[in-house]
């Protein structure tokens, strides 16, 4: 698959996930396989004003590129000028967010606000496509209402305005994450436009992904929360594509992996914000897992590496003790 200039290796995409899709975590996913990952939201107000917390979030290293950064905001000339800071920084693409409910979002005339709006979002695109050379997508909802008619309209325009792949999570605004994503308006978005269509919502397995690329006829699936402490989701798409059993991870897998993200948390963050967020994030690896919710205690009160690196070996050992007696 190819967006724009930028070739995949695989039709695999790590979802931008506010708060979640930070440094560590995206390389968790590339180390998976996952063939492009996504900044979280980028504020382009707060990028073009000088915050240093903004400006954060768009740290990045080699190893996890191609990187997209998605942006949001519902200012033009803001979100061109905030494009084109981004591109500069080394961004292999830019992803306007078309698709956020979250309500201060939509007080500010961003995210899926945008699609009730289609003169003021065609301004964005042209001046946004105006403003960088690297490739240009967007990712949306379906709408206000559940006909999906809002999510072609701005799929055309999109295409008209030179955007190079769309990515449509088919809930509407006001359904947020509840009720069944509808994987039949994936299909008629794709059967309307000439420019990849990406697949995402509700995909919790390998299987799940498989299934959305043989439904939809879509060119990629963009996996968001079942990759949350999970990279290996994305190995297993990619060995059922290629005609293998999904590869399950060990127990030892899923605790170097836990100990990894620990690890470059800390690093990338420094002691005290990493720990504050490891505190609650730290659980997502033992999702499954006999005796998580003791884990989870365990780890609520950690103020450093130090303290997290003991808990998890107590976990593991633990765990490997109790199937040692069964």
């Amino acid at each position: 698959m190819k967006i724009g200039a930028i070739s995949l290796a695989h039709p695999t995409l790590l979802a931008p996930l506010a708060g979640i899709t930070n440094l560590p975590l995206r390389l968790l996913a590339k180390s998976a396989g996952c063939a492009l990952v996504y900044t979280e939201m980028v504020s382009a107000n707060g990028l073009v004003h000088g915050s240093v917390k903004t400006r954060q979030l768009l740290a990045s290293v080699p190893e996890e590129r191609p990187l997209a950064v998605q942006l949001f905001g519902g200012d033009a000339d803001l979100l061109a000028e905030a494009a084109r800071q981004v591109a500069a920084a080394g961004a292999d693409i830019v992803d306007l967010n078309f698709g956020c409910a979250v309500k201060k979002i939509l007080k500010s005339g961003s995210g899926v606000a945008l699609m009730a709006d289609l003169h003021n979002s065609e301004r964005v695109l042209r001046a946004v496509r105006r403003a960088v050379a690297v490739p240009l997508t967007i990712k949306m909802r379906s709408g206000w209402e559940p006909s999906g008619s809002e999510a072609l309209a701005l799929g055309r325009l999109a295409q008209d305005c030179g955007v190079d792949a769309v990515a449509l999570h088919p809930r509407t605004a006001r359904q947020g994450f509840a009720g069944r994503a509808d994987w039949a308006l994936i299909a008629r978005l794709k059967a309307t436009l000439t420019i990849p269509v990406i697949g995402n919502g509700d995909i919790v397995s390998a299987g799940d992904a498989v299934r959305m690329l043989a439904q939809t006829g879509c060119d990629a699936v963009m996996i968001g929360r079942a990759a949350i402490g999970n990279p290996f989701i994305f190995s297993q798409v990619i060995d059922v594509l290629e005609g293998r059993a999904p590869q399950i991870p060990t127990s030892a897998d899923r605790f170097r992996v836990m100990r990894a993200y620990a690890a470059a948390t800390v690093a990338h963050l420094g002691e005290t914000s990493a720990c504050c967020m490891l505190r609650s994030q730290l659980g997502w690896f033992a999702k499954g897992l006999p005796q998580a919710s003791q884990f989870r205690a365990a780890i609520h009160t950690i103020a450093s590496g130090d303290e997290a690196r003991p808990r998890i070996d107590a976990y593991e050992a633990l765990l490997a003790q109790a199937e040692r007696n069964t």
